[in-house]
Parts: structure tokens; sequence; C-alpha cells
């Protein structure tokens, strides 16, 4: 970069495409008797901002061209907060592509960077994943800054901190780290930041899910070892503890690391109730949860065996059907996750046709034929509504993969099989960890206290230490009671 106004300028329409690229926009101005531009793409800025910019740049009665003067001028003239000098054309061309507006004037080897950006953003509404009874109806929007201030809306700590960092050689993805200062663990913010800055890539277009895969790691594992949520309160309780929060600008939710797999039977309506009420939401949710991956291959094995017990021999179809069992109870598998599939790609105005069609109508046909068995039937629906029940997508995903894989096992092996399937499961979140935290902590290491913590959902007055699985700094979330005085 140079003094040249002209040269500075023809560098930057070489980079950028000037007068290929429609949205590139470079307007020249006079600034105290000096031949000035400013240079931004247009639908970044705010119009209105830079029509003021433009009439105070446009009053300075004279500027010098020392070091240090174009900071000056801004200072004395320039009414505006979010200003900063790049000092190479490169680190300016990364601000304008970011979506600022670039001032340059002949003469002043320096470059202003002027924040006058107004991205086109949806309003925050209620995640429809995350949806509770009472509490709050905002949610994350694809704009980071915007979810940085719905995050300090609800905590006002100085100690509150968000890194930002960038990733993507050609997207420049905007990645913010969120953590309390006095209460995350140092040595874990520092792995989370030396794992996002070692990634080495063009870009990553899918933003959050992206930045996952590369920081965690997981390739054949299907278990989630990161949390995705969309509510700001969920995010704040989880700075709280310990946590640590990675938002990506375009991504309307956050990653919350470390997890186990207790934050995946866990909802917000838990604490939008009473303790005990909290508690058996929380308790049937989990039952839920194991019975979408045991049920199935269980009634399966339970309907194939002999002389089973009085209490229970109720269990299997009465009729058999043209199809073996296990085809019919794969077919109806797959059925369901294609009926899944097809209401997320159909128009909301027709999705309740699909849905009446693929449940009521093949279902009754199919039984009609002779095809299923309605016990076959049942236990799929049971199983399906058992999924909806886990508030995680990406946990029930991966619940249903070990429910094929415990299902075949009972298919193939019988009772061994299904054992065999088993102990693998256990043994896959066993080992699993989110950043070296054991997946099934507190039950594997077992911690009485916490584990209890997980069971219950105790009054928020008597949870007083925060959980120790994330190594906070400041243990106590409540400070110990005065029982001296009156």
């Amino acid at each position: 970069m140079n003094r040249n106004l002209e040269e500075n300028l023809s560098y930057l329409k070489e980079k950028l495409g000037y007068g290929i690229t429609f949205d590139f926009i470079i307007r020249k101005l006079k600034v105290a008797h000096k031949q000035g531009a400013l240079v931004f793409f247009d639908g970044f800025i705010d119009g209105d901002s830079t029509v003021h910019i433009m009439r105070d740049l446009q009053a300075v009665p004279q500027i010098s061209t020392t070091q240090g003067a174009l900071e000056q001028l801004l200072q004395k003239h320039v009414p505006f907060f979010e200003i900063s000098i790049a000092d190479s054309l490169d680190a300016a061309i990364d601000e304008l592509l970011s979506g600022t507006m670039l001032l340059l004037i002949d003469g002043i080897k320096e470059i202003a960077v002027l924040d006058v950006r107004q991205y086109v953003t949806r309003g925050s509404e209620e995640p429809t994943l995350e949806k509770v009874t009472r509490g709050s109806r905002d949610g994350f929007v694809e704009t980071a800054l915007f979810n940085v201030n719905l995050i300090r809306r609800r905590i006002k700590d100085p100690n509150l901190r968000f890194e930002a960092l960038k990733v993507g050689r050609r997207s420049q993805t905007d990645v913010l780290i969120g953590y309390i200062r006095d209460i995350a663990d140092p040595s874990l913010v520092e792995e989370i930041k030396s794992r996002i800055e070692a990634i080495d890539r063009d870009a990553i277009p899918m933003g959050g899910k992206n930045l996952e895969e590369y920081i965690l790691g997981t390739v054949f594992n299907p278990i989630p070892v990161t949390r995705y949520t969309e509510r700001p309160d969920v995010a704040a309780a989880h700075l709280l503890e310990g946590h640590i929060t990675i938002i990506v600008d375009t991504t309307p939710f956050v990653l919350l690391v470390p997890v186990t797999v207790w934050h995946f039977t866990q909802h917000a309506e838990e604490y939008f109730q009473n303790p005990p009420v909290g508690t058996y939401l929380r308790w049937v949710r989990t039952l839920g949860i194991f019975g979408s991956l045991i049920l199935l291959p269980l009634w399966y094995q339970l309907a194939l065996s002999p002389n089973l017990p009085e209490w229970i021999a109720f269990v299997g179809p009465k009729e058999p059907g043209r199809l073996a069992l296990w085809l019919q109870l794969l077919l109806l598998e797959l059925g369901l996750d294609l009926i899944r599939m097809a209401l997320i790609h159909t128009p909301d105005s027709l999705a309740t046709s699909l849905g009446l069609v693929g449940a009521i109508i093949l279902g009754d046909l199919a039984v009609s034929v002779g095809l299923f068995t309605g016990e076959a039937i049942l236990y799929v629906a049971i199983v399906a509504i058992c999924s909806f029940a886990t508030p995680s997508i990406e946990f029930g995903n991966a619940i249903r993969l070990f429910r094929y894989l415990l299902f075949f096992g009972a298919v193939l092996a019988g009772w061994w099989g299904l054992g065999a399937a088993l102990i693998v499961v256990m043994l896959v979140f066993g080992l699993t960890k989110s950043f070296g935290i054991p997946y099934l902590w507190p039950l594997v290491p077992f911690d009485g206290p916490a584990f209890l913590r997980v069971i219950f959902r105790f009054p928020i007055p008597q949870v007083a230490v925060r959980p120790r699985l994330t190594r906070p700094q400041d243990q106590r979330a409540q400070k110990k009671r005065n029982r001296g005085g009156r």
C-alpha cells in the first residue's frame, strides 16, 4: 500500500473484479480538498449512516498527510463509533469482504474501516425444536452479533468473553468462542481455540456442523459430542455452569461443549415447571429414549420365543402375515424414515395430507391385504413416538442407528446376538468422550451427588455447586448463607 489513491484503487479493482461483479462500488468524493473514495459492496451498508459520514467528510476544512493524520480526522470530524484503521490493502480487503466500508484518501497511507453494516436478518422467534409452555419466545438467528446480544441480555457479567476467530481462507467465517472468564477452565478454552485455529480449508459453508466435524473429529461414531441449542436461555445456563459456547456466523444455533449423554435427556421445559413435575418429565423422557433403543428388537425376540411366561404370553402377532416378521419391522422402520424425510421436503400446506396418506391409508391397506400384522405396526408406532420424545435430533438419529444394530443382532443370532449388540452399544457410550470428559459421567465414573442431580430436577436454590465435569474455577454458584444474626 502506498500514498497514491489511484494505485491503491487499481489494486482493489483488480483483486475484487471491479466492472465484472455488479455489487462492488467505488464512490469518489472530496475530503479537505483531496481526492478520496469510499469502497463497499452494495447491500451490506446502511444508507443513512453512509450519507451522514459523507456529509461530515466533505465538510472537513483541511488534513495533513503525516502518520496518524487519518485517525485524527476520524476522531474530530466523523461522529461514528465503529471505526478502525487497516495498515495494508490485504487486511482492508478482508474487512471489506466482511461487509464494512473503506475510506481511502490521496496522500495518506492508511485506510479507514467504517463498520456501517446492515445485514438482512429475520426476527428472533421461538425455536420449533425446543418449544416450552412457559419461558421466553426468542431464539438465535443467523447473525452472530445478534446472538451475542441475546446472551449478554441474560448474563450482565463483566467476565463474559466472546473471542472472535475467522475460519476458511475464502469464506472468512466469523466464529465466536463464549465463556465466563472466572468460571470456565482456561485449558479448555485454549484447546478449543487451538483446534479452531488449526482448520485449514477454503470455507465452512454449512456453518456450525462443518466446524463441529473439524474440532471434534467424529467420523464413525454417530453419538453427538456437542449439544446444539437455539435457545439463548439454555446457552446462558450452560455458560454459568462452566461450559463453552461456540457461535458461528450464518448459523442459527450455538454449540455447547463439553457434554455428556445426560445433556440430551434434559429439556428447558423441566425448569419452567415445579421440581416434582420437572423430575417426572425427565423420567418419562429418559424412559422414552431408552424405549426407542431397545423396545423393537426386544419385542421381536420375545415374539419368536416359545413358552413365554403367562404374564407376557400376549406378546407376538396373532396372525403371522405374508412377510417374515423381521422383514415387516424393517420395512416399517424404513417407511417411517421415508415419511419423515418426505415431510421435511413437502410444503407445509401439503404436509398434513402426506401424513394422512402415509400413516393411515397405507398402513390400513397393508394390514388389510395381509402384508403387515397390526402388532408390528403398533410397536413400530410406539417406538416412533419414543423417538420424537428425544429432545435432540442428533441424539435421536444416533439411537436409531443403534436400534438397527440391536435389531439385526437379534435377527441373526437371537438372544445371544441381541446381548452382544447391546454390549457393543454400551462400550461405544462408555468409551466416547467430549473434550476429555467421559460421556456417561456421573454414572461412569460414578459421582453420587452429581448423579442425583441427573435423576432429579432439584430446586434452583439447592443447586449451589457447579458441575465438576467442566472443571470450573469458581465452583460455587451460590454463596453460603449466613446462619448468624437475628
